[in-house]
């Protein structure tokens, strides 16, 4: 059952610093520091490649073919935000171009994902106006049906409340719980100084047979090295 024709004028956001912090890094060392989870499926992309972007979340639901929330949503937006569209159903219409990022640019947002389709992708690019969506469609939208704006949305099979966090690069798009931001940026960066030694490990020529102590378990699951 879905909520419609409700737009929440006032959402809960985590704390700019935290959020500052977490942009610092990567789509999956973020999912890793996470557990392993919070990741929207791969078919979501980046319209260009340097896209990236990290924010709280204004989260919208559409109609199929109907872009009308994503004008309701553009008020909702605060500096820093990141739209979030998810659809009552499977869409691929053409729902976001150049005309409405420049007014969400205008509200201060960061970029928007969409599990939907997304066209004008030169002039997006140019503008370097990061959008990561289902497809590139140059089919146009109507505006005549309710959806919301502000309350969970499923986007790519993943769920995401307002303010959630949106970590997004040309690796996929992770979603990070908004009361689980601060811990997550300490444990991403903690594996970020892990990584950092081991990189220098692998370049002086270990192997991650021993790096990872591997030969044990793999000599009691049965690998044998024959001359």
């Amino acid at each position: 059952m879905f909520d419609l024709g409700i737009v929440h004028t006032t959402i809960d956001r985590p704390d700019p610093a935290a959020v500052e912090r977490l942009s610092r890094f990567d789509v999956p060392t973020v999912h890793e520091a996470m557990g392993r989870v919070g990741l929207m499926r791969p078919y979501i992309r980046p319209i260009y490649p340097q896209a990236k972007m990290c924010g709280p979340a204004v989260t919208v639901l559409l109609q199929p073919g109907d872009n009308w929330m994503l004008h309701v949503a553009a008020e909702q937006v605060q500096e820093g935000d990141v739209v979030v569209a998810g659809c009552t159903t499977e869409s691929e219409d053409g729902f976001f171009g150049e005309l409405l990022a420049t007014s969400l640019r205008s509200r201060g947002a960061r970029g928007l994902v969409i599990d939907g389709g997304c066209r004008d992708t030169t002039e997006l690019e140019e503008m370097d106006f990061p959008v990561f969506s289902r497809a590139i469609n140059a089919k146009g939208t109507v505006k005549a049906t309710l959806g919301s704006v502000n309350v969970p949305v499923v986007c790519a099979n993943a769920l995401i409340h307002p303010g959630d966090v949106i970590v997004a690069d040309h690796d996929g798009v992770v979603v990070v719980p908004q009361g689980r931001v601060s811990a997550v940026a300490e444990a991403a960066q903690k594996r970020t100084d892990n990584e950092a030694q081991k990189r220098q490990d692998f370049k002086n020529g270990s192997l991650g047979l021993d790096l990872y102590k591997m030969r044990e378990p793999l000599a009691q699951a049965g690998l044998t090295y024959l001359d």
